[in-house]
């Protein structure tokens, strides 16, 4: 699946909100480890020093144009014919996670939300709720019977992604309602698309969905 010459999307795990993204390339591997590149920073262009144990999440495109995430860790160093060499563990295919490239991948979850009007004049009550369903795209939303709401119209959502390592990421977004349909006796669905997504804050929703991909496989589950 991963070849020799390809280009790695890595990214450090940790508690900040913005995430640093550095660029690498595959120079060799075992059946559990990754020999790369020193990876040097997108944006700086400068080499980074990764410690020994750092926790990581690695995106690549395979030669079929498929995109993956896995979860790795920085396991050791050398030098090959004088060259620095960085190595990371490699999990195995079934702890991979494919990327959908023509849309995020909506994962069935609870996630708190506050719905607001986007214009004063748009006069329903904010109110909370909770998603049925969320991506990086979009989300499902319980909405009740009793608040009304119009297709097509524009709100603001503000949001809270719990992370497995502890860590609450709070966003404020701007939404469309695509579709309202029934769901109960009290309360509808509701379907919106994000808008204008800041590029942090759209990784702040990749990595939920990652986090909560990743957790799912360890149970065992579809997702």
């Amino acid at each position: 699946m991963i070849s020799i010459g390809d280009t790695l999307i890595i990214e450090p795990i940790h508690g900040e909100k913005k995430v640093d993204q550095y660029k690498s390339r595959v120079l060799g591997m075992e059946e559990k480890s990754l020999y790369i590149e020193y990876p040097i920073h997108l944006e700086t262009n400068k080499l980074i020093f990764l410690m020994n144990g750092a926790q990581l999440r690695v995106n690549f495109v395979t030669n079929e144009g498929i995109a993956y995430l896995f979860h790795s860790e920085v396991i050791g160093r050398k030098k090959d014919n004088n060259v620095p060499v960085l190595i990371l563990s490699l999990p195995s295919i079934d702890q991979m996670i494919k990327i959908q490239r023509r849309q995020f991948v909506r994962i069935e979850t609870s996630i708190d939300m506050a719905i607001h009007p986007m214009e004063v004049e748009n006069s329903f009550q904010p109110f909370t709720t909770v998603s049925l369903d969320f991506s990086a795209g979009g989300a499902a939303v319980i909405v009740p019977k009793k608040i009304y709401l119009e297709e097509n119209s524009k709100i603001k959502v503000s949001l809270v992604l719990p992370l497995q390592n502890g860590e609450y990421n709070y966003l404020h977004l701007d939404a469309e309602i695509k579709k309202i349909i029934d769901y109960n006796e009290n309360s509808n669905k509701m379907s919106i698309e994000f808008l204008d997504i800041e590029p942090v804050d759209r990784q702040s929703m990749l990595r939920f969905s990652f986090d909560r991909q990743l957790s799912l496989k360890k149970k065992g589950l579809e997702i």
